[in-house]
């Protein structure tokens, strides 16, 4: 959970003032972050899932959300305009954000893999 706390912490950085936002690492990080923390939250409320399984599902939510931009009802983009609701909803579809989340769940899957194995070799 340690992890998932300092990612959270970068993911918020990424999109403060530091960054450029029309910088690489201010256009693409912040996503690539909410799908590593997404992942690692599944990992958290799902532990006897597999790797695959957990990866698997983490993109298809991290689809979903990003789909849910297409759809613009009132209610819906109230909740977007609030800041909570925007870093977990988003605001707009954007195919690069897929290829994000695909890079951040990656990173968990290595990441928990390196992990495993590290635990395993002692």
């Amino acid at each position: 959970m340690v992890i998932a706390c300092f990612v959270t912490l970068l993911g918020l950085l990424s999109r403060s003032s530091l960054l450029s936002s029309t910088s690489f690492l201010g256009q693409y990080s912040g996503d690539t972050l909410w799908a590593l923390l997404v992942y690692l939250l599944v990992r958290w409320l799902l532990p006897q899932q597999s790797i695959l399984r957990s990866a698997i599902s983490t993109g298809l939510f991290a689809l979903g959300i990003e789909v849910s931009q297409l759809y613009h009802a009132t209610w819906i983009d109230a909740i977007r305009h609030t800041q909570f609701g925007g870093l977990i909803l988003g605001f707009g579809f954007l195919w690069s954000d897929l290829i994000c989340y695909a890079v951040g769940i990656s990173i968990g899957v290595c990441l928990e893999r390196v992990l495993l194995q590290k635990r395993f070799q002692r």
